[in-house]
């Protein structure tokens, strides 16, 4: 069952290595910098624009950028000591702020102790059973005289036997200590669409156990959802699929393409109406929407799109500034920078960004319609979109225009007569007639109406 409190979550994504401008190498011989405390200022931002959850990108100890994990018991020591990661989730914690980490169990390192082990004693190491794949017949391609899995062909990282009871017990431990060190509420599964759903499922009972309200996240990319999210494995899992309609709904001027993703998922006969998917724009591993989108004028109706629709929103770090990013070659540095959090509210490229989320933000915990309430298309336009959201007496109804121009539209409603509210710009009102409601959109914006 989904706990019940990621249904009010807003959630703030950060990747830290990067926004904490940690070197890109761990010097293992180092003492540890303690970049986390740093980290405290923004979980005032955090709230004051209407998150509550915080995601936090990868935190224990790996060699360079996270998902390379050498030791799944110690902080890595760019961000500082368990000490550190201790006060900043009580930190998190005193402000209201839950707090999920990113669990990378689908592969390790090639520092991670146990594969230095196979490394230094080859067959008569007790861990060459702790990875897939491991052979002595041959050589592989980062020069071992032996041959292993990795991930999706990268070397560097080194795929796990999640089947072995000895990688399971120290991987659950690890997870044992970090609820227990750090009261962590969550975590979100790198890779989770690699991970053995039997392992899903024990980790679920490990976790649910200990914390009923443990909420378990997965990265999937491709695929149905559900064999993921389910009772017995995942609570919910990351929505890919719509992520791409977000933008090029708006690149495109066809907003027919998010409309057709989001009523195969959450219409009345959609495949997941029953599961809080975890929603965004942008995030640690693809460009920056701003990049993307090229006008940011788009970034506000994106953004009202993102905090109406079913599920769960995220806003990545920096994003609500209208921050830009790319991929360079196959660095992923350009989308994880470092930020000062007080120039960029003040020189951010689009400072007002923050404040139209922090409107989005209070009216999703304002009205239950727009976090629990079924989905209903009412009217799909190249430019022009309007669905309806409704739980109980509640209905409301949001409608959305990527246009520049301010433009007219007709909605037909399930509902003869009554009247509309604008809750989101100044509590305008429109009558419904007959079935039909007439009215203006703001360019580049959109309308959140109460019905009455």
């Amino acid at each position: 069952m989904t706990p019940s409190w990621t249904k009010d979550a807003i959630f703030y994504h950060i990747y830290p290595l990067g926004l904490c401008a940690a070197p890109q190498t761990n010097d293992l011989h180092r003492p540890p910098v303690h970049r986390l405390d740093s980290l405290i200022p923004w979980l005032d931002h955090i709230k004051d624009i209407g998150a509550n959850a915080l995601y936090l990108g990868p935190v224990f100890q790996s060699s360079r950028h996270g998902y390379d994990t050498i030791d799944y018991y110690q902080v890595d020591r760019r961000l500082g000591d368990n000490d550190t990661l201790a006060r900043f989730a009580d930190a998190a914690h005193r402000r209201g702020i839950r707090l999920v980490l990113d669990a990378v169990f689908n592969h390790v390192g090639r520092q991670f102790w146990a594969f230095e082990d196979v490394r230094n004693n080859r067959e008569s190491s007790p861990f060459c059973d702790w990875f897939k794949g491991l052979s002595f017949k041959g050589h592989s391609p980062a020069g071992d005289p032996f041959q292993y899995e990795s991930w999706q062909g990268h070397y560097s990282l080194v795929n796990l036997n999640l089947a072995h009871p000895h990688v399971r017990a120290h991987l659950f431990d690890a997870v044992g200590m970090w609820m227990d060190r750090f009261g962590i509420d969550g975590l979100r599964l790198d890779a989770a669409d690699c991970l053995d759903l039997d392992f899903l499922k024990a980790l679920k009972d490990f976790t649910k156990v200990r914390q009923s309200d443990f909420w378990l996240m997965g990265e999937v990319v491709h695929g149905d959802y559900r064999m993921w999210a389910n009772a017995e494995a995942l609570d919910t899992v990351t929505n890919y699929e719509t992520y791409k309609g977000l933008y090029s709904s708006l690149i495109d001027s066809n907003y027919h393409e998010v409309a057709y993703a989001l009523n195969r998922q959450f219409g009345p006969d959609g495949l997941y109406r029953n599961l809080w998917l975890y929603n965004f724009v942008d995030n640690h591993d693809v460009d920056r929407v701003a990049s993307k989108l090229g006008d940011p004028g788009l970034l506000y109706p994106l953004y009202l799109l993102l905090f109406t629709m079913p599920g769960i929103p995220s806003i990545y770090y920096g994003s609500e500034w209208g921050i830009k990013g790319q991929k360079q070659g196959w660095s992923d540095a350009p989308l994880r920078p470092a930020l000062d959090l007080n120039h960029s509210r003040k020189a951010g490229p689009q400072p007002d960004l923050q404040w139209d989320i922090q409107r989005l933000a209070r009216l999703r915990k304002s009205y239950p319609s727009l976090r629990l309430g079924d989905y209903r298309q009412v009217l799909v336009k190249p430019r022009q979109f309007a669905f309806q959201r409704q739980v109980g007496q509640e209905t409301i109804v949001i409608a959305l225009n990527s246009d520049q121009e301010t433009t007219r539209v007709d909605l037909p409603l399930n509902q003869p007569t009554g009247s509309l509210v604008d809750v989101l710009n100044g509590n305008e009102k429109f009558g419904i007639i007959q079935g039909q409601v007439q009215m203006s959109l703001p360019g580049k914006w959109g309308r959140v109406l109460k019905l009455f």
